[in-house]
């Protein structure tokens, strides 16, 4: 789950009122979120870098909240603000609409067909007279960063570019171009690199030279220009310097150009929604023209507003509750989905904002109805179908040890099941090649590059940590280890390692798995496809 650090004094100042901590983490459990931690910016220089790097540091606290991985519209104080002042029907949701420019033609993004061989999608929209301060510029900047992290999935999908529209000129054109023919001055930086250059730049840069690998042995690079040729980003890496917003910027442009045009379209209404509440007009967004290489044309963003029909049945049955229509409605209108009953039986219509996108099936809708009812409310039944659980009995024995060895004077430690090859090879005497170890094919870290064969690194390095502590230190650890079974789950029809068997009663009774390119090519298919076969004769 993402996690959203806001300051406490500038959230209440936006909800209207101040809440103690066991207030405020009350309300959030009711919204369905988790107060995960309160802290403050020195709190967490001072617990990651030492004391001496927090001096100076700001002492405001902060709230860490965990917001769900798919509601992206409260991954920012606006949205998390909307959310909650709506649940408490201290406000209705807005209504977000797209208009026109007052005058002169929409702004317009020209995609040549040279995109794509690399990035062929873009959208685009403009926020016009909007009021930026110190709170809400950073906001508006942690916002594309979180996007950027989650949906974006590292701005693989989705990279988002923001630019001050005065400082520009359009019509813009999105195209290609081998990366010695892009030369501009990038974001704070003094001096124009060509492309080429950047990427031998930002290869020890800590935060972009992640993002490198998206693009890096591509033959052509995308760029966005303006009509005087004006570099306003090299997507997904970096945008130029010359159009870089600031608090004075009245007018944004934003640009998103994504592999998915889907999420591109997602990620371009999150950013105007949360927002266009500080323009002049509050939540109108400003409309901009897409121009594709076969000549059609789009208008963004879409601001799409959908209606879905559900019976009060259906989510009284599958929350375990029992309200009225009327009720269930209002509940709904509770969590920015404005709902009403039709009159037709107990049918309620629920009107799903271009901020939820979250929301693609009734089940969605019924658990907000949940939510917004309170699990805590929902009356406690003894299930109808008769289970009697056991514990497995290797936990039991596990749980025996532990505590017998806790008896004996032994502190538990438990460590990582990931760690690097470093700790469970070259320290341990052996060669990696040997090891049967699982191995993570895009570790974020050194430390997360393979999974534990042994639970002997962990302890040694638990250890090392607390070399200052008094002799002795009694440590223990009871977990899992990963060893990869290399007779398992291979099959020439198959694809390696994406097949396995299925058992019943210790007998193989068939498999499942992705075809073999190879056997998809022979039947002349053009697409992936699994595949499940299996005997059932065993269940007679």
């Amino acid at each position: 789950m993402p996690t959203v650090g806001v300051k406490r004094d500038l959230l209440f100042k936006a909800l209207g009122r101040s809440y103690t901590d066991e207030e405020f983490d009350e309300l959030c459990f009711e919204f369905g979120l988790e107060l995960d931690e309160i802290t403050s910016e020195k709190e967490i220089i001072s617990r990651e870098q030492g004391d001496t790097k927090a001096s100076g540091a700001s002492d405001v606290i902060l709230y860490k909240i965990d917001v769900p991985a798919n509601r992206y519209d409260l991954l920012c104080l606006e949205g998390l603000v909307r959310g909650l002042q709506v649940f408490k029907n201290k406000l209705e949701a807005p209504q977000y609409k797209r208009v026109s420019p007052l005058s002169g033609e929409p702004q317009k993004l020209i995609i040549t067909k040279e995109t794509e061989a690399v990035r062929p999608h873009a959208v685009a929209a403009v926020l016009r007279n909007i009021t930026f301060t110190q709170e809400r510029y950073d906001s508006f900047i942690e916002l594309q960063e979180k996007l950027h992290q989650n949906i974006c999935r590292k701005r693989s999908l989705v990279a988002i570019g923001t630019h001050d529209l005065d400082t520009i000129s359009g019509p813009f054109t999105y195209t290609a171009k081998p990366p010695g023919d892009i030369s501009f001055k990038p974001l704070n930086q003094t001096k124009e690199y060509t492309a080429t250059q950047l990427m031998s730049l930002y290869k020890t840069d800590s935060h972009l030279r992640h993002y490198l690998h998206i693009i890096e042995d591509k033959p052509v690079y995308p760029v966005i220009y303006d009509s005087n040729g004006v570099v306003l980003s090299m997507p997904p890496i970096i945008n130029g310097d010359h159009s870089k917003i600031s608090l004075k910027t009245k007018n944004v442009f934003i640009e998103c150009t994504a592999t998915d045009q889907t999420k591109a379209k997602t990620v371009l209404d999150m950013m105007v929604t949360m927002f266009s509440e500080y323009c002049a007009q509050p939540f109108t967004v400003e409309e901009a023209e897409v121009v594709y290489p076969d000549g059609k044309t789009c208008i963004y963003p879409e601001l799409a507003y959908r209606k879905e029909k559900l019976s009060s049945k259906f989510i009284n049955q599958k929350v375990g509750i029992n309200e009225s229509t009327e009720k269930i409605a209002q509940l709904l209108t509770r969590m920015c989905l404005l709902s009403q009953a039709t009159g037709v039986g107990d049918e309620i219509e629920v009107e799903i904002p271009p901020t939820r996108s979250d929301v693609i099936h009734a089940c969605d809708i019924m658990e907000d109805a949940a939510i917004a009812y309170g699990f805590n409310n929902i009356t406690r039944t003894t299930p109808r179908t008769y289970t009697v659980a056991n514990q497995f009995p290797l936990n039991k024995l596990t749980e025996l040890l532990r505590q017998d060895l806790a008896a004996a004077g032994f502190t538990e430690a438990l460590n990582f099941a990931l760690c690097s090859q470093e700790d469970i090879a070259d320290k341990l005497g052996k060669k990696i090649s040997e090891m049967r170890a699982v191995h993570i094919s895009n570790p974020k870290t050194a430390e997360f590059q393979v999974a534990r064969t042994t639970l002997l690194p962990g302890l040694l390095k638990t250890i090392a940590a607390n070399r200052k502590m008094p002799l002795p230190l009694k440590l223990f650890e009871i977990s899992d280890v990963v060893l990869k079974d290399e007779t398992k789950g291979r099959h020439s029809t198959y694809f390696p390692g994406r097949c396995a068997d299925i058992f019943v009663r210790g007998k193989n009774v068939g498999r499942l798995g992705v075809l073999h390119p190879d056997v998809i090519n022979r039947f002349e298919l053009t697409m992936p496809c699994s595949a499940l076969e299996m005997d059932i004769e065993p269940f007679l």
